[in-house]
């Protein structure tokens, strides 16, 4: 296989173990409305033996109800779907100590998000606000969470369905993974610069740049995936470690842990002036507020 482009739900059995994907229930909750985020795939599952929620999203799926949404798009409908299978593996498993808290799995490739006017209206973004808030709980729960990128990460979807994860991982750019904001077009006319010359500054500063090895300069992406067979084992290794860190009170990365990544790669080397900076005027305010003692 050259790539798992636009094969998110494919990606799911290459993963797991095999025949254990149990689509549509995590825990006791049960999704049975086949028209309700139909681009959403959630499950549970066993990765080497361990029982996971497993998140994913469909590229062949199409929501009727929102034209926009199809080719891997988050809609509105998606958005809380995959939300209600996070909250559902908190409920599974809320009685259960740290260390035997199921990992959650979440397969990356996305286009970006619903952005229909009707979604807009409606709400996307509180749909994408309570994913995202879903996953900050279940990684401050103990939850180990491993985003895998497969195809695209892009935009506000990658915002929700990744970023919020202890973990990333992508496949190299080999296999058409993609990762960025926004492509260097759209940069241009927003911040009024040539292409031409972001171009140029893409070639030596990773902010401007699109692609996974730049983000892995950043910090945003832990390791780079090789070859496809070899993502299983990643992720088993992944979570086995995120355990370890967590089990010991230590930062197991997340979206806090990714700026000093980057930095020690050499990828946001003006981070820790500007920093420093907001802290030292942050604290000369502050003194003034603050309240004299008597």
């Amino acid at each position: 296989m050259d790539t798992l482009l636009g094969k998110g739900r494919e990606a799911v059995d290459l993963i797991v173990d095999p025949a254990s994907f149990v689509q549509d229930k995590v825990g006791k909750a049960t999704f049975t409305d086949p028209s309700f985020g139909p681009g959403a795939v959630v499950g549970e599952a066993k990765l080497d033996g361990t029982l996971v929620t497993v998140i994913a999203s469909d590229a062949e799926a199409f929501n009727e109800k929102f034209p926009v949404v199809y080719s891997g798009i988050i809609g509105m409908e998606e958005g809380y779907k995959m939300a209600q299978a996070v909250y559902a593996s908190l409920a599974a498993d809320a009685d259960k100590p740290a260390a035997d808290k199921r990992p959650i799995i979440l397969i990356v490739d996305t286009p970006g998000n619903g952005p229909g006017k009707v979604e807009e209206i409606f709400g996307m973004n509180k749909a994408t606000g309570a994913y995202q808030l879903a996953l900050a709980e279940a990684r401050l729960a103990g939850h180990p969470i491993v985003a895998m990128v497969v195809g695209r990460a892009i935009s506000g979807a990658f915002l929700c369905h990744g970023l919020q994860a202890d973990r990333i991982l992508s496949l190299d750019a080999k296999f058409q993974t993609m990762i960025h904001v926004m492509p260097i077009t759209s940069v241009s006319r927003i911040i009024k610069k040539d292409i031409e010359v972001l171009e140029e500054l893409a070639k030596s500063n990773p902010v401007f740049a699109a692609g996974p090895s730049f983000f892995y300069q950043l910090g945003g992406v832990e390791e780079l995936v090789s070859e496809i067979p070899a993502m299983r084992q990643a992720i088993v290794k992944q979570v086995g470690e995120i355990r370890k860190a967590k089990a010991a009170g230590l930062n197991a990365a997340g979206p806090r842990g990714r700026g000093k990544l980057g930095q020690e790669r050499g990828g946001r080397k003006v981070r820790p002036e500007v920093l420093a900076r907001l802290n030292a005027e942050f604290a000369a305010v502050q003194a003034r507020f603050r309240p004299q003692a008597n």
